[in-house]
C-alpha cells in the first residue's frame, strides 16, 4: 500500500500541503482531485521523489515500480508498436539476454520470467493500447516523428500502460484524448490489475474508473471509498453541516457579547462580563471548505435571429486539393445544442472550422444569417493568446472604446479577478487562460458558439460553472469535448462525424459509449472511406523496414523454438525424476508457438500495409 504519513511541503514559504496523511490499499483505483493550484501535480512529484518532503514520510512497498505519462516522446524514427514495447525494460533485457545466454539453468530462468509478465503477447498487446488510443494498424507501423505533440502524448500514455508499474501516477490523460479514447480509457483503467492515482477533472472518468477519492483541500489529505458523486455528496453535507455549526456559534457569540457590552463597566456584573468573554475565546468556528469563487460564467446574450441561422447544402470542404468532408446536408438554429461525436480525424474540427468561416467551401452552397455572430473556442486557441499581454491589455485592444471599470466587470463575470487581470498571461494558469479564451469567444454576444474541447484546463468548479452558463446561454452550440458529463447536460443533438460523411446519430451518448466499447457500428450505414493520399518516399522507407524488422522478429522466435525443440529432444528429460522439469519445459514450447503465431500475423500486416501503399 502507499502511506503518506504527516507530510508537509511549502514552495517559497507557501505551505501546500500540512500535516496530511493518508493509506490507499493496493490495488485500489483513486481519484485526486481539489481545486486548480493545491498542489495535486505536486504531491505526485513528492510520491516519485522528485522533490524532497519538508516533514513527514512517503512509503511504498519494497521493489515497486512507480509509472507516469513521460513529459515528451522523442520525435525520432522507432515506430510506435517498438517504442510502446520498449517501455517494459525488463521484457526487453530478457529478450536481448535470451539471444546470448548459454547456461541452461540461466535459459530456463530467463523463459520461466518471460512467461511470468507474459512477454510472447507483448506485441499484440502493445497493438491493442495504441489502437484503444487512436492509432489504425497502419499508424502503428509508422515512425513517432511522423506525429504532432499531442499524438506522441497519447504514444507516451500508451508506453506507461503497457509497461503496467504497481503504481501508476496519471496527471488529467484525457486533455490529450478525444471522447473515444477517453471513454476506452475508463474501460482499461477499470480493469488494469495494479494501483492508480489519476488526477482528472472528468466526472464520468472518476465515477466509472475508480473506486475511491483522495481530496487535496485547505492542505490536507481526505480519503473517501466512494466514485465522485457519492463523494460531492458526502462533502456537501458535511459542508452544511459545518456552517450550520457555524451559524449556531456565531448566534452563541452574538448573545454572549452583547451581555458584555452591557455590563462591561458595571461593578455589580463585571465579573459575569468576563467570564462570558473567555466563554466567547473557547468557541471555535468550524473551518469550512473555500468553495470556487467562479460560480458561473456571464455569457451576453444576443438577439434573437429567423431560423435557419445558418444552412449547408450538398457542401464540401477540406485543405488543398484533399477532401475531409463531403455532401453535407446540414442545418442549425439558434435554440440547437449539438454534440459532435466521432474520432480524432474524421472531421471534427474540420466541420468546426467550415462553420467558424476560418474554412471555405469547396463545393455547394453554405449560408449564414446576414446578421449571423460566431464565437469560435478552439483546442489550442489557449496557446494563442498573447503571452506578453495581461487580460487588460487584451480587452483594451479589442475593446478600445470601453473603460476600465467595464474591462474588469467583463473579466470578473469569467472568474478573472483583480489580480488575475493585470498579470501576464504567460504567467496565469492554464484555467485561468482557458477563462479569458472563453470571454473573447463570446465577446460579441454570439448567435452561434462553436467549442472544441473548451474544458481541458478547467477545474470540476468551472466545469460545473460552464454547464450554467450554456444551459441558460439563448444561442446555438456546436460542442467537441471529450467530457461525457459536459456533454450530457449541454447537448440534445448529436452528430456522428464519420468516414467523410456528417449524419445525425439516433441512440443517445450511453449507446454510443456502449457501441464503442462493445466494438459494434455507431451507425448502420456510412459512405465508403475516401482513397487515401499517395505516400511519400519516406513512408515507403520505414514500410519496408518495418517488414524487414518483422522478418527479424519471425527469425529470432524460430530460432528460439528450434532451441526448444533440442531441449524437448533430449530422451533424459523423460526420466520420471524430471517429470516437472518436462512440463515445465512443454509449457515454454507452447507459449513461443503463441509467441511465433502473434509474430507471424504482425509480419503479414506490415506486408500488407507495405504492398497497399506500393500501389496507392
Amino acid at each position: 500500500m502507499l502511506k503518506l504519513e504527516n507530510i508537509s511541503y511549502a514552495i517559497d514559504g507557501r505551505p501546500l500541503i500540512e500535516e496530511a496523511s493518508a493509506v490507499i490499499p493496493t490495488g485500489h483505483k483513486v481519484g485526486l482531485v481539489g481545486r486548480n493550484g493545491t498542489g495535486k501535480t505536486t504531491l505526485f512529484r513528492l510520491i516519485r521523489g522528485e522533490l524532497s518532503l519538508d516533514q513527514g514520510e512517503i512509503t511504498l512497498p519494497k521493489g515497486w515500480r512507480i509509472g507516469g505519462v513521460a513529459q515528451e516522446v522523442p520525435g525520432n524514427e522507432v515506430n510506435l508498436i517498438d517504442t510502446v514495447m520498449a517501455a517494459d525494460t525488463e521484457r526487453a533485457a530478457l529478450m536481448a539476454e535470451a539471444e546470448t545466454a548459454h547456461d541452461a539453468h540461466r535459459i530456463a530462468e530467463i523463459q520461466m520470467r518471460l512467461a511470468d509478465i507474459d512477454a510472447w503477447s507483448a506485441e499484440a498487446r502493445a497493438a491493442s493500447i495504441l489502437k484503444g488510443l487512436g492509432f489504425n494498424d497502419a499508424e502503428q507501423l509508422m515512425p513517432c516523428s511522423a506525429f504532432s505533440g499531442g499524438w506522441r502524448m497519447r504514444v507516451a500514455l500508451a508506453a506507461v500502460l503497457f509497461a503496467s508499474p504497481d503504481l501508476l501516477l496519471l496527471d488529467e490523460p484525457t486533455n490529450y484524448l478525444d471522447l473515444e479514447g477517453a471513454l476506452w480509457l475508463e474501460s482499461y483503467l477499470a480493469k488494469y490489475p495494479h494501483t492508480v492515482v489519476i488526477v482528472s477533472h472528468d466526472r464520468g472518468l472518476l465515477n466509472r474508473a475508480v473506486g475511491s477519492i483522495l481530496h487535496l483541500e485547505d492542505r490536507k489529505l481526505t480519503y473517501y471509498q466512494s466514485p465522485y458523486d457519492q463523494f460531492a455528496e458526502t462533502r456537501a453535507a458535511r459542508i452544511a453541516l459545518a456552517e450550520a455549526e457555524n451559524t449556531r456559534a456565531k448566534a452563541r457569540v452574538a448573545h454572549l457579547q452583547s451581555f458584555v457590552d452591557r455590563f462591561r463597566y458595571k461593578a455589580s456584573k463585571a465579573v459575569q462580563a468576563q467570564s462570558r468573554l473567555k466563554m466567547i475565546e473557547r468557541i471555535k468556528l468550524i473551518s469550512t471548505p473555500q468553495e470556487a469563487a467562479l460560480r458561473a460564467f456571464s455569457f451576453p446574450e444576443p438577439e434573437e435571429l429567423s431560423p435557419p441561422i445558418l444552412a449547408a447544402d450538398g457542401v464540401a470542404v477540406g485543405y488543398g486539393e484533399r477532401v475531409v468532408l463531403d455532401r453535407l446536408e446540414l442545418r442549425v438554429d439558434q435554440d440547437d445544442r449539438i454534440a459532435l461525436l466521432g474520432r480524432n480525424g474524421e472531421g471534427k474540427s474540420t466541420l468546426s472550422k467550415l462553420f467558424a468561416n476560418r474554412l471555405e467551401p469547396m463545393k455547394g452552397r453554405l449560408t449564414r444569417s446576414s446578421k449571423l455572430r460566431i464565437g469560435y473556442f478552439a483546442q489550442h486557441q489557449v496557446d494563442e493568446l498573447r503571452v506578453e499581454e495581461t487580460p487588460l491589455d487584451h480587452l483594451r485592444r479589442l475593446r478600445p472604446t470601453e473603460g476600465p471599470a467595464r474591462w474588469r466587470a467583463r473579466l470578473s463575470g469569467f472568474g478573472l479577478q483583480a489580480a488575475q487581470a493585470e498579470t501576464v498571461v504567460g504567467r496565469l494558469s492554464g484555467g485561468q487562460k482557458a477563462r479569458l479564451s472563453l470571454l473573447l469567444a463570446t465577446l460579441d454576444a454570439p448567435h452561434l458558439l462553436i467549442l472544441d474541447e473548451p474544458t481541458n484546463h478547467l477545474d470540476i468548479e468551472s466545469r460545473e460553472a460552464l454547464v450554467e452558463a450554456l444551459t441558460a446561454y439563448t444561442g446555438a452550440v456546436i460542442l467537441v469535448s471529450h467530457d461525457m458529463h459536459l456533454l450530457s447536460l449541454v447537448a440534445d443533438r448529436l452528430w456522428l462525424v464519420k468516414d467523410g460523411r456528417v449524419k445525425p446519430y439516433d441512440g443517445d451518448l450511453e449507446d454510443y459509449r456502449t457501441s464503442l466499447l462493445t466494438g459494434e457500428r455507431a451507425e448502420a450505414k456510412s459512405a465508403p472511406a475516401p482513397k487515401p493520399p499517395k505516400p511519400s518516399r519516406d513512408q515507403l522507407l520505414n514500410l519496408r523496414a518495418e517488414v524487414r524488422k518483422s522478418e527479424e522478429r519471425v527469425t529470432k522466435i524460430n530460432e528460439m523454438r528450434d532451441k526448444l525443440a533440442t531441449k524437448l529432444a533430449d530422451p533424459a528429460l523423460y526420466e520420471d525424476s524430471r517429470i516437472g522439469e518436462l512440463e515445465t519445459w512443454n509449457r515454454k514450447y507452447a507459449e513461443v508457438m503463441q509467441g511465433l503465431h502473434r509474430a507471424e500475423a504482425l509480419w503479414l500486416a506490415a506486408t500488407e500495409a507495405l504492398e497497399q501503399a506500393e500501389s496507392a
